[in-house]
């Protein structure tokens, strides 16, 4: 058996052993056949494993610890903000009466939801510089598709026929994505040569036709846009709104409002900035805030407080209707709520934390790599692994894969796509020095491996369970059952 391997489920199965004892049942047993039809019987019972409650623990827990999570290491993935969740908003998002409310349960017997939920949106428009919220965006990109059809309902209520939103050339893919969907024509404008959206080539595409303009503030880049004012001025201007793409909020988190910056809309990634577990396809939520001219098309329901007591308004003529069922993950929003009533005003410190620990991790790292914008980074950097493919022939994937080896998770690479061999890190606040600086030694290690041995870094990785494996045969034609046998 190879390394840190083990048995499947069915070589651990051995026939009649059970992992809990059933009681013999006193109701009276009908045939299947007078319930079912008998085309739709099995003609046997599936052949599954039989196993005893401590080896069915063990295999699971085993499996458990092949995955990567943030309890257990670093996780630099950049744009994703993969801070430490504190187990506090663990032990409120289960209190009974949050974690087993019904969500058909009547106004009247969830009021300390409602509450939550209508504390939770004071706090985040004041925290974001905006006037009201919908809480039912699953994740970011379902926030950008809830903002952009908040705009195309605005201009129609104007009659106003606008056709084309405006992304930068270093924007998430789903930006655009999110803009097709919902029926507009996009335009890309370049970065100019210190890492901002170009606003003189902005200028050239703002116009009637454009309905809004989609930038993330810090950009993917990890640079603040020095000139965002006038941004502002262009896009208003022209009658066009601008939504925030809220990634990378936990950068100027206390620092600077979006709102402040004149952003009309923008939606908020509330299981990265305000620290829920997330990966593997979810939990998420991407909440969306809005200026005062957009509240009346904000999806339905509506958190309305009247005295003491609270109520969802689904009286709103002009809303886009329901983006989604209920009300949202609404655990994210319990753990954001006490992750934000835990800091209160030291939510500023995080943001200065994250920005101090990925100046400080880009300042070990730049002497090995190169760097494509030389500026202070906020929360994030770019770096560029051109010299090591220039010179010995070694790319960005393969020292992502030589990480891991080292004991790390590798951070976001070939993005932003104008970078050319990128390797985007961010280290966030959560992570200590020591941390920081182990990291730091380990790619300094290999980007030495890439001068002296860099045939030991292009077949990395050389510990894990499995070799590398074909990332696009993986991705398109994914092998997810083990076939016990055909039944």
């Amino acid at each position: 058996m190879a390394q840190g391997d083990f048995p499947l489920l069915v070589e651990r199965s051995a026939p009649g052993r059970i992992g809990a004892a059933v009681p013999q049942s006193d109701v009276p047993e009908v045939p299947l056949e007078q319930i079912l039809p008998p085309a739709q019987l099995r003609g046997g019972p599936p052949p599954l494993p039989e196993v005893s409650e401590p080896d069915l623990v063990r295999h699971y827990t085993q499996l458990s610890h092949r995955n990567y999570a943030v309890d257990i290491g670093f996780y630099p993935l950049g744009s994703c903000t993969m801070k430490y969740n504190p187990k506090i908003n663990e032990d409120a998002a289960r209190l009974p009466g949050f974690a087993r409310l019904h969500p058909y349960a009547p106004d009247a017997l969830a009021q300390g939801a409602l509450r939550l939920l209508s504390e939770l949106e004071t706090m985040l428009a004041e925290i974001s510089g905006m006037d009201g919220m919908t809480f039912q965006p699953a994740a970011g990109a379902h926030g950008e598709l809830t903002a952009l059809l908040m705009i195309r309902a605005y201009f129609a209520d104007r009659g106003e026929a606008r056709t084309r939103v405006i992304v930068p050339d270093s924007a998430h893919g789903t930006n655009p994505a999110s803009a097709s969907m919902c029926g507009y024509g996009v335009v890309q404008v370049r970065s100019d040569a210190r890492g901002n959206i170009d606003a003189d080539a902005l200028r050239q595409v703002a116009d009637e036709r454009a309905a809004a303009l989609m930038l993330t503030n810090p950009n993917t880049l990890g640079l603040f846009e020095e000139r965002i004012t006038e941004v502002e001025e262009i896009m208003h201007g022209c009658g066009a709104q601008i939504y925030l793409d809220g990634a990378n909020f936990n950068a100027v988190l206390g620092i600077t409002r979006p709102g402040d910056q004149g952003f009309d809309v923008m939606h908020m990634n509330l299981h990265k900035t305000f620290s829920t577990p997330h990966g593997g396809g979810g939990p998420g939520a991407g909440p969306v805030a809005v200026k005062s001219h957009l509240l009346p098309y904000l999806p339905v329901p509506v958190v309305v407080r009247e005295g003491e007591r609270f109520r969802l308004d689904y009286d709103r003529p002009q809303s886009i209707g329901k983006i989604r069922s209920f009300y949202g993950n609404f655990g994210v929003l319990v753990r954001a709520y006490t992750y934000i009533r835990t800091y209160g005003p030291l939510l500023r410190q995080i943001a200065e934390a994250a920005v101090l620990n990925a100046n400080y991790l880009l300042a070990l790292l730049r002497p090995a790599f190169d760097l494509p914008y030389d500026r202070h980074c906020m929360h994030e950097f770019v770096l560029a692994g051109t010299r090591q493919k220039r010179e010995h022939g070694v790319t960005t994937r393969d020292m992502a894969k030589r990480l891991l080896d080292y004991g790390y998770h590798a951070p976001t690479i070939y993005f932003p796509l104008i970078v050319e061999e990128a390797m985007m890190i961010e280290p966030t606040e959560t992570e200590s020095r020591e941390t920081i600086e182990a990291f730091a030694r380990g790619l300094l290690a290999i980007a030495e491996e890439c001068r002296t041995n860099p045939d030991v870094v292009r077949s990395a990785p050389h510990t894990t369970v499995v070799s590398r494996l074909d990332e696009v045969t993986a991705a398109r034609r994914p092998d997810l059952h083990w076939p016990i046998a055909d039944y």
